[in-house]
């Protein structure tokens, strides 16, 4: 069977001396007023410390997002400028390209409307030859037309005409060729003529009365392909 023993505290005397010791020697080390600045001091040097290192964490946080913020927005606009680069930089083949076919396609406008000028004075003096293969009188229609755009004159009037062209019309119409004083001229190709009033001449033939009106559909054309381009 476990015995114990009877615990015997120490004597109380022994404690007021020691409390009473210890006492003495913190009122000997410091007074209350120099414990309490000496407080004040390690509080004040403990917030410092503490508020400069919450600033240093908050400075950090907050340069960290402006800088994240700032290099995001700089690398937006530089890789802006470089898609726009490249863009440039791939669309000018495009652009060549795309020269080069409008020039082509003016050209070939243009060709086209000469070929329909062509075809149609082709044409047109065709219809004319066969005309006046026919009818050779009508060039004395022409004389007439060509008198009236003179000017008045009492000079006497002198046609010149192709030889062919005049023995054929004395043929078919003498009174009407013995109003005028129609002149053989072998310079002249048939269907042409020179009509003189003294120092006036105009030129009635049918070539260069189809001239003006090729003229006028070339004008025309022109106009209109004009008109597409806008």
């Amino acid at each position: 069977m476990k015995q114990f023993r009877p615990y015997h505290f120490p004597p109380l005397a022994q404690f007021i001396a020691a409390g009473a010791a210890k006492g003495a020697q913190s009122s000997s080390s410091a007074t209350p007023t120099e414990d309490w600045q000496s407080a004040v001091a390690d509080g004040y040097r403990q917030g410092q410390r503490e508020g400069y290192e919450v600033g240093l964490d908050e400075g950090r946080a907050d340069g960290y997002d402006a800088g994240h913020a700032e290099g995001v927005e700089r690398g937006i606009a530089e890789g802006r400028q470089q898609a726009l680069a490249e863009l440039e930089q791939m669309a000018k083949p495009v652009d060549a390209m795309l020269r080069s076919l409008r020039k082509m396609k003016t050209e070939f406008r243009n060709a086209q409307r000469k070929e329909v000028v062509d075809l149609v004075g082709k044409i047109a003096r065709q219809v004319i030859r066969a005309e006046l293969a026919l009818q050779p009188v009508q060039m004395l229609n022409l004389v007439d037309e060509a008198l009236a755009a003179m000017p008045p004159t009492r000079d006497e009037v002198e046609v010149f005409m192709n030889p062919e062209e005049l023995k054929r019309i004395q043929e078919l119409d003498p009174k009407r060729a013995k109003k005028w004083n129609l002149m053989s001229d072998p310079a002249l190709d048939l269907g042409e003529c020179r009509v003189r009033a003294g120092d006036h001449e105009v030129d009635a033939g049918c070539q260069n009365r189809l001239a003006a009106c090729m003229t006028q559909v070339r004008e025309s054309l022109d106009a209109t392909a004009k008109e597409d381009a806008e």
